[in-house]
């Protein structure tokens, strides 16, 4: 048998290896938590903006549905092939079934999202935020659930992470262009897409026109300025 002394040693190197556990910030017990450098660089490194119309876009979409072109997923050619090749990250933002409305577990996604689109190399771009949904059901109402899905999201990162509007777009695509074509079921044809599509910075202001220098002042009757 072992010494009591070695057992009660041992007993309490565990005790303190497991208070120190319990002492250590979050960030390093739970992966999720760790600053999303991985994120930060698949969003950078935009060179040219893509032109692009988020309203045509929907209603690109919508004509397509409408025309019952390429019914089976797996016919189903992109919609909007620019999309594919803009720096992006997919994440998997979990919603209540056939509604827009984000599962608490996804606010922390939701805040890493937030964080990454913070971060300083960042902050002069604005994003699209993409969401998609599984071929079942009507293509319509896919449709449409995606959009709200997505205006949802860009309306979280706004209220409750104070991103400004002026740098999200939103837009939901449906079935209409799967993150995974080959395997119409599989899971990440459900998840949403952050991609960069520009700068921050609107171009299309007026420019500043420097105020002319203010005239002296006139002398007054008697000859004396006042």
């Amino acid at each position: 048998m072992f010494p009591v002394e070695n057992v009660r040693r041992g007993f309490g190197l565990a005790i303190v290896a497991l208070i120190a556990f319990m002492a250590l910030p979050c960030s390093a017990q739970t992966p999720a938590a760790s600053p999303p450098e991985d994120w930060v660089s698949k969003l950078g490194g935009l060179d040219t903006p893509p032109d692009l119309d988020v309203a045509a876009l929907r209603q690109q979409a919508l004509d397509r549905i409408k025309s019952k072109a390429d019914p089976a997923p797996l016919k189903r050619p992109p919609l909007a092939t620019p999309l594919l090749k803009l720096p992006q990250l997919v994440a998997e933002i979990k919603f209540d079934e056939d509604v827009a409305v984000a599962r608490p577990e996804s606010y922390r996604v939701l805040g890493r999202i937030a964080d990454t689109l913070t971060d300083p190399s960042l902050l002069g771009y604005k994003f699209l935020i993409i969401n998609h949904t599984a071929p079942t059901g009507k293509r319509d109402s896919n449709l449409t659930l995606s959009q709200r899905r997505a205006d949802v999201i860009r309306d979280v990162l706004i209220n409750a992470f104070k991103i400004s509007p002026k740098r999200l777009l939103a837009i939901g695509l449906g079935e209409e262009q799967l993150l995974d074509s080959a395997h119409p079921t599989a899971p990440i044809n459900q998840f949403t897409q952050v991609a960069t599509v520009g700068s921050a910075l609107d171009l299309t202001a007026p420019a500043v026109v420097p105020a002319k220098p203010a005239k002296p002042a006139k002398a007054g009757a008697h000859g004396h300025k006042h």
